[in-house]
């Protein structure tokens, strides 16, 4: 018997279909306590922004297509973040090449499953069941998302960026496992930033001293917000940074303006703001997320270009923000090799994906197999190159 046949599986046409608690209960049951979820962005408030700003939508080729799990009693056992897509954009797990060799050979890629969180790049979990839930809750939620896909003729389901053990999971039940790799900062141990600078070699850390000096040699200042301290007016000014950034990388920002009046309203308490100011003038920004053990940063923009700033606001000050607040890793997005100099070092990330037609499957299983190994020797390749003094490289 199939693990779905032991649980009922509802298709949720939007996140406001189901209860807030019901689903942080399996997204965060950590927060019960009213602490910080591990993963701010499964959280139903989060999801809930994303769709009530049309940010997530069938106009934006975002369609949710949420899934809850229900066992014999009815209890809710598992949800997962699911849209329909009729694209790739916003994903961070590159398949473009995967969909133009399937149209050349005459099929339709699009639509397709996509379990991820929209415009989010962070690792996290995706099979969201709680402590209680019962055994094979997971596996159903899979189940019931192959099946989605396969009764409606779509060519595949892409579950991007889960953890570790769902990717082993996963693969055992017959996905195809993907890998890539981001770059992210550790504290081992440190209570300052001098701390962190000590572990590395002597001119690494000359390099990044004289980074941190010259990005506000021109008087430029920063600034870190969080919850009530942040206000429309920074929000303003963050929107004008975003959309040069959105223009330039992705063609057009994939968050709307109204996302941000919500982030404004409801979210403010999981955001860290840090803004550039010179000569009374907000010039650059950057948008992190704080979770309970982890900064994110997400969304970077300039309105006035000055040496290293990019680099002092994303990187070094969520090194310093992470400090402050007791945190242990900071996730600083996806790609960016350049951030291996400044301390965040390479992690492998996992994803989780079924193709519908066979031949085109084992090709690209094939493929896989091929990229991990690449991965695997890349990122061994990056450690030894890594900007940590000889014997401080595990901490």
């Amino acid at each position: 018997m199939s693990e779905e046949a032991l649980f009922s599986i509802d298709v949720l046409n939007g996140i406001a279909a189901i209860d807030p608690a019901d689903w942080d209960h399996c997204a965060c049951p950590e927060a019960a306590d009213g602490g910080r979820p591990i993963d701010p962005f499964t959280t139903h408030r989060f999801l809930l922004a994303l769709e009530d700003s049309g940010s997530v939508s069938d106009a934006a080729g975002w369609y949710p297509r949420h899934l809850a799990a229900r066992a014999g009693d009815g209890r809710l056992s598992g949800v997962m973040p699911l849209y329909g897509k009729t694209h790739s954009q916003g994903e961070y797990v590159f398949d473009q090449n995967w969909a133009h060799a399937f149209e050349h050979a005459g099929g339709e890629y699009y639509p397709k499953l996509q379990g991820a969180v929209p415009f989010t790049p962070a690792p996290g979990r995706r099979l969201l069941t709680p402590p209680d839930a019962p055994e094979g809750a997971d596996l159903a939620l899979i189940q019931g998302a192959i099946r989605l896909a396969e009764t409606n003729g779509l060519s595949s389901l892409h579950i991007t960026f889960c953890t570790e053990e769902e990717w082993r999971r996963g693969g055992e039940f017959g996905l195809l496992q993907r890998e890539d790799q981001q770059f992210h900062w550790q504290n081992r141990g440190y209570e300052t930033f001098d701390d962190f600078l000590v572990d590395l070699a002597s001119r690494k850390r000359k390099n990044l001293r004289k980074e941190r000096a010259a990005a506000t040699a021109n008087g430029v200042t920063i600034h870190r917000l969080t919850g009530d301290e942040i206000r429309p007016e920074h929000w303003d000014a963050f929107w004008r940074f975003y959309q040069d950034t959105g223009a330039r990388k992705w063609g057009r920002p994939y968050l709307t303006r109204a996302f941000f009046d919500i982030a404004q309203e409801r979210l403010r308490g999981d955001i860290m703001l840090i803004l550039c100011a010179r000569d009374g003038r907000w010039i650059a920004g950057a948008l992190n997320f704080i979770g309970r053990e982890t900064l994110f940063g997400r969304y970077w923009g300039c309105v006035e270009d000055h040496p290293f700033l990019h680099f002092e606001t994303c990187y070094y000050q969520a090194i310093d923000a992470a400090l402050e607040l007791g945190l242990t890793r900071v996730e600083a997005g996806a790609q960016g090799a350049h951030k291996l100099a400044r301390g965040y070092m390479p992690t492998p990330t996992w994803s989780l994906h079924h193709i519908t037609e066979p031949r085109f499957r084992r090709a690209v299983g094939a493929y896989l197999e091929r990229e991990r190994r690449a991965v695997d020797e890349e990122i061994e390749f990056l450690k030894r190159r890594g900007p940590y003094r000889k014997g401080a490289e595990d901490g």
